[in-house]
């Protein structure tokens, strides 16, 4: 009796697990098809965009507060501190998202893009983080420098770390134990927030032979009635409509417009201002903040360019300048 009780469980474990639309035999899909583009895609664009890439520049820095942050137990306060990480302080807690300090979004140091503009905030200069979201697996999002050097500074009180499916592993391999793992839709409880994983658009991979073999994701956490939603990296989809339904609205957003020409190469993986725009529509934010620009040269357009088609992205649809904003890396916002 006790072998058909495991082997029903068993099927019935496995079944659950293939029933969702995004998981493969391999690892993940997205929920709307996008196309594919692989290593020799890579190529293709890397000898097309020759002599075509935009202005590559520094951009300027605002020393945040520093004395004021470390200190900081009541003030609600989002503090840029480069490409898509922010330090998200809300009644008490201190949340980082995406860390990255490190000169270069690379699996080596000495080749691969190379920063423009220094981090607003060091990582000496960061208070005690309580928890880390991490979208998805790329080197401009997860740097094991900077992971590592975060869970030195914090060795005797490390943060916990939310990361979505099978990137756990990836942590326990350098050292890093105090990991959760989630899926679309899963939420877990980490003292008084909620933490809710959510669908976004993209891909993964450190690497061409581990392609899509962990997950991407955004992030939504909650506490009370305040809500904030962190998109990671993302192309346009009905996603989000779905995440503004089921969650929203949301009072303060996270959301990228930089790193999306050629279009034909970056359009299913990476929103234009335009599409963040839609986004920021979509999840019913009343205050959201670009990411993802004005750090690291990854795409064709000049570095510059984002801020201005997200400007003309706004007038268009009517909508004002001061809800959905940009920062300079360091800059910050009380809200």
């Amino acid at each position: 009796m006790f072998i058909w009780i495991w082997i029903l469980t068993f099927l019935a474990n496995n079944t659950s697990e293939m029933t969702k639309h995004h998981h493969t035999k391999t690892g993940f899909k997205n929920n709307y098809p996008i196309e594919e583009h692989g290593f020799s895609s890579l190529l293709k664009w890397q000898f097309s965009s020759i002599g075509k890439k935009g202005k590559i520049m520094p951009f300027p820095v605002e020393k945040p507060n520093v004395d004021f942050i470390k200190n900081n137990k009541s003030e609600p306060n989002l503090v840029w501190i480069n490409h898509a990480t922010f330090l998200l302080q809300y009644e008490g807690a201190n949340i980082l998202t995406d860390p990255i300090f490190s000169e270069r979004c690379s699996p080596v140091q000495w080749a691969g893009p190379k920063r423009t503009t220094k981090p607003g905030m060091e990582i000496s200069e960061l208070p005690k983080i309580d928890f880390i979201i991490i979208s998805h697996d790329h080197y401009d999002h997860l740097d094991v420098e900077s992971i590592l050097a975060i869970q030195e500074k914090q060795k005797e009180n490390p943060p916990k770390w939310f990361v979505p499916l099978k990137i756990k592993a990836w942590f326990e391999e350098i050292g890093v134990t105090n990991v959760e793992e989630l899926d679309w839709w899963d939420k877990i409880t980490f003292g008084d927030f909620e933490v809710h994983c959510v669908p976004a658009q993209h891909f993964s991979g450190r690497g061409v032979t581990n392609r899509n073999g962990t997950l991407w994701a955004g992030w939504v956490i909650v506490k009370n009635d305040f809500r904030f939603y962190f998109a990671g990296d993302t192309g346009y989809s009905p996603d989000f409509k779905e995440i503004g339904e089921r969650l929203g609205p949301f009072d303060l957003s996270c959301i990228p417009i930089g790193a999306y020409n050629p279009r034909w190469f970056m359009g299913g993986v990476h929103v234009d201002p335009s599409e963040a725009v839609e986004i920021h529509k979509d999840v019913k934010s009343k205050l959201t903040v670009g990411m993802h620009w004005g750090t690291f040269p990854l795409a064709d357009e000049d570095m510059d360019e984002p801020p201005k088609k997200l400007k003309e992205a706004l007038e268009k649809r009517g909508l004002s300048e001061n809800e959905f904003i940009v920062l300079k890396n360091g800059g910050s916002i009380r809200f």
